[in-house]
């Protein structure tokens, strides 16, 4: 019989296997899956681990598959995707650059509106990033912008895409969290468990994400003032300056997609998968107004959506058999006991798990991260009495 203190420090050791195979660059998936399996068939064979567990999963499976929540992802990923195609983001950027481009720093204001309005519109970090960095990296390098300067205001503009709803990392955390919600209200004896809804983390993560545009306004101002040579006005912006019709054309049309979607979840009207889908009808009809939509970028756009859609869902697969073999060793028991005995309490527990994700944000995705480390820890934290919407937030 296997040593008991042995045992019970399985689950680190499965985390810390994972963690190692990871940044081996395996894939997250199959690296999920599969280091679950090989653990728990050696403990299936040393007498630890029960064979019943493994047979929760094709109830997961089904459960995943059956999921109405979930079926937004891919519609929010249509809708990115599409006006990722368009020209509505470089509208906009060339328009709001002629108009605030006079003054130093207005390019980089410029580029922290545009992204977080395409922040707003996609809900994809990658697709904002890779769109900003093509349509104003060249614009304020050409302008004599500091390249760490304007490098870094479009990457940290770029990662508003997992705050600003609607965004995918909230559609995704809502799920799982919701589930970790209902878990800790049955482990304190609440037979009638509330859950978390995406909506509610939607509308918690409204005013969060505009003041980090707030924010960022104000750093890319204040640099503008104390450092003016980073952030020079352009040379060549002409004597034109843009029609309100211009502005129009490349603002009301994503923010009115935006306010549709994202007022029509907060206000009750309809359920984010519905928003979903008529966000992904509401790109299309952009696509055709812009007349940038064909065959060939249809295809394109199918395509993008379908890899992301099936990288989602594959990882959360893996993630499920993950968290199944980690509670079967009794992980979720050991993270219990270590957060009763933490410094601090609740709060002191919380700073541990923030700071863990801090530090696994420099190596792994937001996925990730959502579907392997909140199934672990948030059952947990919200037993402690840990508000649901703002650990989610």
């Amino acid at each position: 019989m296997p040593d008991p203190g042995l045992v019970q420090m399985v689950p680190v050791l499965l985390f810390a296997a994972v963690f190692v195979a990871l940044l081996a660059g395996y894939s997250v998936a199959l690296t999920l899956a599969g280091v679950s399996l090989i653990f728990a068939f050696a403990g299936m064979a040393a007498g630890v681990f029960m064979p019943s567990d493994l047979g929760f999963m094709p109830g997961r499976l089904f459960g995943i598959i059956t999921n109405q929540t979930l079926i937004a992802v891919p519609l929010f990923v249509f809708m990115g995707v599409v006006l990722e195609k368009t020209r509505i983001a470089e509208l906009l950027l060339e328009s709001l650059s002629q108009l605030m481009g006079r003054i130093p720093g207005g390019l980089g204001l410029a580029v922290v509106l545009v992204g977080a309005l395409l922040a707003a519109s996609t809900g994809i970090v990658g697709a904002t990033v890779v769109t900003m960095g093509l349509i104003s990296l060249p614009t304020m390098l050409k302008q004599g912008y500091d390249p760490r300067f304007a490098t870094g205001v479009i990457s940290a503009t770029g990662t508003l895409g997992q705050i600003i709803p609607p965004s995918i990392a909230l559609v995704l955390l809502g799920d799982v969290l919701g589930n970790a919600y209902q878990r800790a209200q049955l482990s304190q004896g609440v037979m009638a468990p509330k859950t978390v809804s995406v909506g509610d983390l939607f509308a918690g993560a409204l005013m969060p994400g505009l003041l980090l545009v707030g924010l960022y306004l104000a750093y890319v101002a204040w640099t503008a003032l104390a450092t003016p040579e980073r952030t020079p006005p352009a040379r060549a912006v002409g004597d034109a300056r843009p029609s309100i019709g211009q502005l129009l054309k490349g603002l009301l049309p994503p923010l009115v997609l935006v306010v549709i979607v994202l007022g029509s979840i907060i206000g009750g009207f309809a359920t984010p998968t519905e928003a979903a889908g008529l966000g992904a009808a509401g790109s299309v009809c952009l696509a055709f107004a812009y007349r940038a939509m064909s065959l060939q970028i249809l295809r394109e756009v199918s395509e993008s959506t379908l890899k992301t859609t099936a990288m989602v869902f594959f990882i959360l697969i893996g993630a499920s058999l993950f968290s199944l073999v980690f509670r079967g060793y009794g992980g979720e028991a050991l993270i219990h006991e270590w957060f009763n005995h933490m410094p601090g309490g609740m709060w002191g527990a919380l700073a541990i798990v923030m700071l863990v994700i801090f530090l696994l944000g420099f190596m792994l995705d937001f996925i990730e991260i959502i579907f392997v480390v909140i199934p672990i820890v948030g059952p947990v934290l919200l037993a402690m009495g840990v508000d649901p919407i703002w650990l989610g937030v």
